[in-house]
């Protein structure tokens, strides 16, 4: 039986990926159909990246799985150190991004190719440090933890309940959740077409 942690790492992975592309599908129907991109949107879909993937999914899997890894299986060192050095830098990252898409909206047009280009850049980072997780670190993890590891993970896993997993969003974050599903156009979301 495949451990909920497991699970749960990858549904958030999935729910990520979505976000992320969706932004990015996004901004080429924006600029395809002459329409101002909303910018509340795109800071409250940064908002989401910068609260959950990067303040819980990773903070679990630099400070729990990861250690467990490094001690049953020295070898994949290498890895995890770039995989700990990615979490790190990922809150600067999404603070860059955060930053060019305020260029964009304060200092209009001449901006929006950094955005566009910074966007991009976090995406692909985001998908690789993903892929490297779910080919090289996870199989492993499968394999070589032990079943009192995995109840470890699983309960502190479990604490995450991503919205965008399936998870009915906290009262301090439903709001900001009905607002991204509300705002995001058709046939994407549940706004109004572009």
């Amino acid at each position: 039986m495949t451990p909920a942690a497991l699970k749960i790492i990858h549904d958030e992975h999935a729910a990520l990926a979505v976000m992320l592309r969706t932004m990015g599908v996004l901004l080429a129907a924006y600029r395809k159909h002459g329409t101002p991109l909303d910018f509340t949107l795109f800071r409250a879909m940064l908002f989401y990246v910068d609260e959950f993937p990067q303040r819980l999914h990773h903070a679990k899997e630099s400070d729990l799985l990861f250690p467990l890894l490094r001690e049953r299986v020295p070898a994949l060192g290498p890895v995890l150190d770039r995989l700990t050095s990615d979490h790190r830098s990922g809150s600067a990252a999404i603070r860059d991004l955060e930053h060019a898409l305020l260029g964009f909206e304060m200092m209009g047009e001449a901006r929006r190719p950094a955005f566009e280009q910074a966007l991009e850049t976090y995406v692909a980072f985001c998908l690789e440090h993903m892929r490297i997780e779910e080919t090289q670190v996870l199989p492993v993890a499968e394999q070589v933890l032990r079943s009192d590891d995995w109840a470890t993970l699983d309960a502190a896993f479990r604490e995450n309940r991503d919205p965008l997993t399936g998870h009915a969003p906290a009262d301090d974050y439903r709001e900001l959740f009905t607002r991204i599903v509300d705002k995001v156009p058709a046939p994407f979301g549940l706004g109004p077409a572009l």
